[in-house]
């Protein structure tokens, strides 16, 4: 007889954990656990990593309701403590997180298997999923899968320089002001020429109408802060 796939879902909204377990009752048969804190969720998830053991854990990243005394206070501490006790689960986010800078650190330093917007996840969504972790695969919502895939490419873009004009931009209010401020790594400092060309090719990467809407999207995408 084959075993059942185990999931625990860890979410401090018992709405969002009946809309999971509603969709997971259409997808399949699957033995599920759920709990509304991290701390318990990690509590399980160690105690049965030996004996009987979860596939999967579907996790927000944020909690609301902590506790005095919480040792694990969001789902990205989570998965930390998870990794760093070298409990084997597949991780999938399911979250209303969809901030560019956020969603690329959570996926660049956790590595979960999957992502989903609780928002926008369907049924269909969540089987898919499973069965790519089940795999061994990866599957971000196709949203996430966008953002992660323009903010490697403005990262690859954009060098030392462009980062230093991004970041002075806001503290000028002319662009000629920018030079003598702006520096090459011996130390030269850059032409206002060599700086507009810049802001220039910066604005066509970026898609941006002009300079203001430049430094939006560039915190947008989590390049400065």
């Amino acid at each position: 007889m084959a075993h059942k796939t185990r999931i625990l879902i860890a979410d401090d909204h018992q709405l969002v954990i009946q809309g999971i377990l509603i969709s997971l009752k259409e997808v399949g048969d699957f033995d599920v656990v759920t709990t509304n804190t991290c701390d318990a969720a990690f509590k399980l998830l160690k105690a049965n990593q030996h004996t009987n053991p979860f596939q999967i854990l579907f996790t927000d990243l944020s909690f609301d309701t902590c506790e005095q005394g919480t040792e694990l206070v969001d789902g990205e501490d989570l998965i930390k403590a998870l990794k760093k006790q070298g409990v084997d689960v597949k991780v999938c986010v399911i979250t209303a997180h969809t901030e560019t800078n956020r969603v690329f650190n959570v996926i660049s330093n956790l590595n979960p298997e999957a992502y989903l917007l609780k928002s926008k996840c369907t049924s269909a969504e969540i089987s898919f999923a499973i069965q790519k972790m089940l795999k061994n695969e990866y599957y971000y919502t196709h949203e996430i899968h966008e953002k992660m895939m323009r903010r490697n490419i403005v990262q690859i873009q954009v060098d030392d320089i462009a980062l230093q004009i991004l970041r002075e931009l806001p503290n000028h209010p002319k662009i000629i002001n920018l030079e003598g401020v702006i520096k090459k790594s011996d130390g030269a400092l850059i032409k206002l020429r060599s700086i507009e060309a810049k802001l220039a090719n910066l604005r066509t990467d970026l898609n941006a109408n002009n300079n203001i809407d430049l430094i939006l999207k560039a915190k947008e995408l989590g390049i400065i802060d």
